[in-house]
């Protein structure tokens, strides 16, 4: 009986001729071409996101605003998707091959470029559907022409494609990392700036940017009084503030601070004689998956809730619908009492002043749900020690003072793994749940994975640099 592997590899070995790849360079590419690529895609990528979909009407609400971190996207643009669609497909890829419902073998080129052409096409897949479907669900009431529907389908399914496209072209080695980490770092990085620098009018009356607003509030003699002071310092209505910048700085720090700290445990290499390294365990080992699913969760389950209180609940008058949600009938993007209420975090100090409460339960919420998010991915994300230890094994390593198998390695590795799984997803939860609290530039989920993704393009800058002076430990390295 044929196994889903063996059909998935039929499938692919049928339909790879007809799908267009990304070709690899044919020689080595400089490291200087590689930025050039990826400040190119970048490049591209920022002037979709200020590209308005032809024929679409923006909604008064956002309803992907939970997720525009996580997917790179801007609302009303032609990548109204951002790398939802990217990101979905390579995910449950990852989950089947981690759980060993899909079993493939990356040691052999053959198997791991099955299991890429595969991820592809489950892509073009989730790009149809999604882009279908949000297409139909947001801008489908407000539209009488069903060509104009079409076209608006047509442009969102086009655009992802492209950034498909970007993304691949960017990991064959034209580029550096991936186009994922880059967009993702790219738009919580605009984020930040625009938090700092933008002169455009606020809700107050001063400007958003914190900088400007400075300036203004300076000018006009209000920041050499306490009052003032006080005003710029905390500021009201979710808006930039000093202590927003502050805490930012610090969430940035701590973030940094705590990458680096590690266990290493000493391995030898048995392909290259004489070469001595350490295998580091790090205290964030589940890295930032576990918020992304968290987040990704607790935003469905909002959705899922503002669904049911339009067609069920409308004006809150069901006890049963009340304890899941209630909304502000004004603006039914605000939760107002209910689990949902106590799930989403209370953006700004004056929100949390007024319900203290609530700030507390949804920390606490975090810390939970990563916590089993991060158990959950260290064993179907192929992170176990008992995977581990078989990584290690496959990249020709020991460990001194081991036999060369499995059990008594991941004994070893059983001593830190699953210790650094819990504690490193408590600081995690931790830190999102709190920095979106109080108000961090980008928000703490963004801050979260631009850091992680700022290290891992240190440490490709830095295996770059040692491939040109010892291609073999760079090559060994980048395994």
């Amino acid at each position: 009986m044929a196994t889903l592997t063996d059909t998935i590899r039929n499938i692919v070995a049928k339909a790879e001729p007809y799908l267009p790849q990304v070709p690899k360079p044919k020689r080595k590419i400089s490291l200087q071409t590689k930025l050039l690529w990826c400040g190119a895609c970048v490049t591209i990528y920022m002037v979709m996101g200020q590209t308005p979909l032809f024929g679409a009407t923006t909604p008064e609400f956002d309803f992907l605003a939970f997720a525009r971190v996580i997917f790179a996207s801007q609302q009303g643009s032609l990548v109204e998707l951002g790398i939802g669609p990217i990101v979905t497909a390579g995910l449950l890829m990852q989950l089947l091959r981690g759980s060993d419902i899909l079993k493939f073998d990356f040691k052999k080129p053959e198997e791991r470029g099955i299991f890429q052409t595969a991820t592809k096409m489950l892509t073009y897949f989730v790009i149809v559907i999604e882009g279908a479907v949000y297409a139909w669900a947001v801008y489908g009431p407000n539209i009488q022409d069903p060509t104009i529907l079409g076209v608006i389908i047509g442009q969102l399914i086009g655009a992802s494609i492209i950034v498909m496209f970007m993304d691949e072209l960017i990991q064959k080695g034209w580029g550096l990392g991936s186009g994922i980490s880059l967009f993702i770092a790219c738009g919580v990085a605009q984020q930040i700036l625009w938090s700092l620098f933008s002169p455009l009018a606020a809700g107050d009356g001063g400007s958003i940017g914190i900088f400007p607003y400075i300036i203004q509030q300076a000018q006009v003699g209000m920041l050499f009084d306490w009052a003032g002071f006080m005003d710029v310092f905390f500021r009201s209505n979710q808006l930039p503030s000093i202590f927003g910048l502050l805490l930012t700085v610090g969430v940035l720090l701590i973030l940094v601070y705590t990458q680096g700290m590690k266990v290493e445990i000493p391995i030898v290499s048995t392909k290259y004689r004489g070469f001595a390294a350490t295998y580091p365990i790090k205290l964030m080992y589940v890295s930032n998956i576990p918020v992304i699913l968290a987040s990704a969760l607790t935003a469905n389950a909002v959705f899922m809730g503002q669904m049911l209180w339009s067609q069920l609940n409308p004006r809150n008058a069901s006890p049963f619908f009340n304890i899941l949600g209630q909304f502000d009938p004004t603006s039914p993007s605000t939760p107002i009492g209910g689990i949902v209420y106590y799930i989403t975090p209370p953006r700004g100090l004056d929100l949390v002043a007024l319900d203290p409460m609530r700030g507390v339960l949804y920390v606490l919420f975090m810390i939970g749900i990563v916590v089993i998010f991060g158990k959950l991915w260290v064993e179907l994300g192929g992170l176990s020690s008992k995977k581990a230890a078989q990584n290690l094994l496959d990249a020709d390593v020991v460990i001194p003072g081991f036999r060369r198998s499995n059990k008594p390695v991941e004994m070893l590795l059983n001593k830190y793994i699953p210790s650094v799984t819990i504690l490193g997803s408590v600081i995690l939860g931790l830190i999102a749940g709190v920095s979106d609290i109080l108000g961090v530039f980008g928000s703490g989920i963004g801050v979260l994975l631009t850091v992680d993704i700022l290290i891992n393009y240190y440490n490709q800058l830095v295996r770059e640099k040692v491939e040109v002076v010892m291609p073999r430990l760079g090559a060994w390295l980048g395994r």
